[in-house]
C-alpha cells in the first residue's frame, strides 16, 4: 500500500510501516500547494500527518486516498467534512501523548506561580531581581480547576493532587461518583470551575460546542490574579477576552496554543498576545517529547497496518453516529453465489438507498443472514419479490 507521511513522524513508526512492506514516502516539510502537488503525483492510499493542515483541495487531489491518520489526538487540522464527503476515513491516536501534554501543563502551572520565564529573561539580560521574583503564592492548598477529563485532563488531576492542590473539575461525562473516585469536586459547568479556582486549565476537544468556551463571562468569573492555562487548541479561547482579563483583572496566562499559529516548524511569529506582560506563549510543544512521539508513531502505524490487513479503521472519527436508514431488511438465504446481488438489484429497483449492510454466515457455511439497513418508502411488494428469489429462506422488513 502506498503511504505518504507528510510530517515529522518518529522513526519507530516509519520502521513498522516498512516492515509490512508498504511503499512509504516520507516528506515532512510538505505544506499548502506542495502537499496538494505531492498527493496528486504520488496518489497514496494513506496520508499520515501530525500538525500539517489537510484542506479540501488536498483531499481532492488524490482519488486513491482512502485513509488519513492524524498522529495525535486532535484532528482540527484536517477538513473532516471534506474527507467524509469523498468517502475518506479519518483516524486519530488518542491518549498516546497524554502524559507529555499533562507534564507541560504542570510545567506551565509552576511557571505562572514562580514567574520562571521572567526570572530567566532578567538573568540573561544581566539583572538580578530577587526582590521582584520572591512573591510567589505557592501551589500547596490552592485550587486547580480542570475543564475536560479525557486522558490528559485526568492525568493533570492526578499531578495536581500530588502537589497537594485541591482540584475542582467539569466534564460532560463527570459524575459525582467518578469525582469521588478521583478525589476531586465536581462543578456543574465551566463557569463554576472558573469561579472556584486559583488556576484553570483547559483539556477539551476543539469542536463547535467548545469554540471560545473561555470567553468574556468565563474570565469575569475567574478570581482576580488567577492563572489560566491552555494546552488544547486556540479556538477554545476568546483571545480578545483573555487580553482584557490580563490587562484589567491581573489574570496570568500560559498558552501552548494560539489562534492562527504558524503552520511551519520555524519562522517569524507575530501574535496579539505575544508582547502582553502576564502572558507566556510556548510553541505548541505539548506532545513534543520523544516518548510521546514514539508511542504516537507506533499507534499510527498500527492503525494503517490493521486497515491494510482487515479493512477495519480503528479510532475512526468521521463515521455517522446514526445513518439515515428508515428500515431494516433481514434476509435469511442459502450461502450461494449471486444471492445478495439479486437482493440488491430488487432494492435498487425499489429506489431504496442502502445505508449499512452485514452478512452473517452460520456455522457450516450453508446459510447466512443479510441485515441491510435502507432508506426509502416502505413497500411490501418489494419484500414479496425478494422472498420469491432463488435460494431465499425468509425475509422480514422492520421499521422503527
Amino acid at each position: 500500500m502506498k503511504i505518504l507521511v507528510a510530517d515529522k513522524l518518529a522513526e519507530s513508526g516509519i520502521e513498522r510501516l516498512r516492515q509490512h512492506e508498504h511503499e512509504v514516502a516520507v516528506r515532512p516539510d510538505l505544506t499548502g500547494d506542495e502537499l496538494i502537488d505531492a498527493l496528486r503525483e504520488t496518489e497514496p492510499a494513506v496520508l499520515v500527518v501530525r500538525s500539517t493542515k489537510v484542506p479540501e483541495p488536498a483531499i481532492a487531489a488524490s482519488p486513491s486516498l482512502e485513509l488519513i491518520v492524524r498522529a495525535g489526538a486532535g484532528y482540527d487540522n484536517i477538513d473532516v467534512q471534506a474527507a467524509s464527503a469523498r468517502g475518506v476515513f479519518v483516524s486519530n491516536c488518542p491518549g498516546k501523548n497524554a502524559a507529555a501534554v499533562a507534564e507541560l501543563t504542570i510545567g506551565l502551572l509552576l511557571a505562572l506561580d514562580r514567574a520562571i520565564p521572567d526570572n530567566v529573561i532578567e538573568a540573561r539580560n544581566g539583572r538580578w531581581e530577587k526582590g521582584q521574583f520572591s512573591k510567589a503564592s505557592g501551589l500547596k492548598g490552592r485550587t486547580l480547576g480542570v475543564i475536560g477529563l479525557g486522558g490528559i485532563g485526568t492525568l493533570v488531576v492526578k499531578l495536581g493532587l500530588s502537589l497537594n492542590m485541591r482540584v475542582v473539575a467539569w466534564s460532560r461525562s463527570l459524575t459525582d461518583e467518578r469525582a469521588a473516585e478521583l478525589g476531586i469536586e465536581r462543578r456543574e459547568d465551566p463557569l463554576a470551575v472558573a469561579a472556584a479556582s486559583d488556576y484553570v486549565t483547559l483539556h477539551v476537544a476543539a469542536t463547535p460546542d467548545t469554540k471560545q468556551l473561555a470567553g468574556r463571562e468565563f474570565f469575569e468569573r475567574m478570581k482576580e490574579g488567577a492563572g489560566f492555562i491552555n494546552t488544547t487548541r486556540g479556538s477554545v479561547v476568546d483571545e480578545a477576552a483573555l487580553r482584557w482579563a490580563v490587562e484589567n483583572r491581573g489574570i496570568r496566562a500560559a498558552l501552548d496554543v494560539v489562534e492562527n499559529e504558524p503552520a511551519g516548524k520555524s519562522g517569524e511569529f507575530s501574535h496579539p498576545l505575544a508582547q502582553v506582560e502576564g502572558v507566556y506563549i510556548t510553541h505548541h510543544i505539548g506532545a513534543s517529547t520523544q516518548q510521546a512521539q514514539d508511542e504516537t508513531a507506533i499507534e499510527a502505524a498500527r492503525i494503517v497496518n490493521v486497515y491494510n490487513e482487515t479493512g477495519r479503521v480503528e479510532n475512526c472519527v468521521n463515521l455517522a453516529d446514526q445513518s439515515p436508514a428508515t428500515m431494516l431488511l433481514a434476509v435469511r438465504h442459502l450461502d450461494r453465489v449471486g444471492v445478495l446481488a439479486s437482493v440488491l438489484d430488487e432494492i435498487r429497483k425499489a429506489d431504496w438507498n442502502v445505508q449499512e449492510m452485514e452478512n452473517l454466515v452460520f456455522a457450516g457455511a450453508q446459510a447466512a443472514c443479510a441485515r441491510i439497513q435502507v432508506d426509502g418508502r416502505e413497500d411490501q411488494s418489494v419484500v414479496d419479490r425478494i422472498r420469491d428469489l432463488d435460494n431465499i429462506l425468509a425475509v422480514s422488513l422492520l421499521t422503527p
